[in-house]
């Protein structure tokens, strides 16, 4: 995949999504290359804030062992990843659309990249900027699911696509707030 195939997803169903449904790239090479890379860079970066200036985000936070921490958010990264696209593939057919495990699981895979890039933010010590930049990514994530559920499942329906970026994007929620309650506990 190319970055510009990548950079069309979250704004149409028509430009990208063709070009990923006939390279049918294999969930193996696709979690070695891309997803696992880019799913280490929330904990490296948590690490990295946590280790050099944790009170700019938690005033209590400096004495935590930031390498468990971010070693558990992994894992807990790689879980949702898989409780994600069996998601998607069930809301899908709950609403009547078609969607194979390869396709539910790519998409699963390519909808959290902008939130993996956004922990790059974590380099700058601002709890206001990675805020916003957090929720820009959300909304870019929102784009590729629903843009994605359009052009994987060759529909036009915006309601049920809607809906089912709304029950998807509410479990990723969910997944993401038990991690960052995870932060705070350990």
């Amino acid at each position: 995949m190319k970055l510009s195939t990548l950079s069309q997803l979250p704004f149409s169903a028509d430009r990208g999504w063709p070009e990923i449904e006939r390279i049918h790239p294999r969930l193996v090479k696709l979690f070695a290359f891309l997803v696992l890379p880019l799913s280490l860079l929330p904990p490296a970066m948590l690490y990295y804030a946590g280790t050099h200036y944790p009170e700019v985000f938690l005033p209590q936070a400096a004495d935590r062992d930031w390498g468990l921490i971010a070693g558990v958010f992994f894992l807990a990264e790689m879980v949702t990843l898989l409780v994600m696209g069996w998601l998607i593939r069930e809301v899908a057919q709950t609403n009547g659309l078609r969607i194979d495990n390869h396709d539910a699981y790519l998409l699963a895979a390519i909808a959290p990249i902008p939130l993996w890039l956004s922990s790059l933010g974590l380099l700058v010590p601002s709890l206001a900027f990675n805020v916003v930049l957090t929720l820009v990514a959300l909304g870019v994530s929102c784009g590729i699911i629903y843009r994605g559920i359009e052009g994987l499942c060759h529909t036009r329906e915006d309601v049920s696509a809607a809906g089912i970026v709304q029950i998807v994007t509410g479990a990723g929620l969910m997944a993401w707030a038990l991690l960052l309650m995870l932060v705070v506990m350990l």
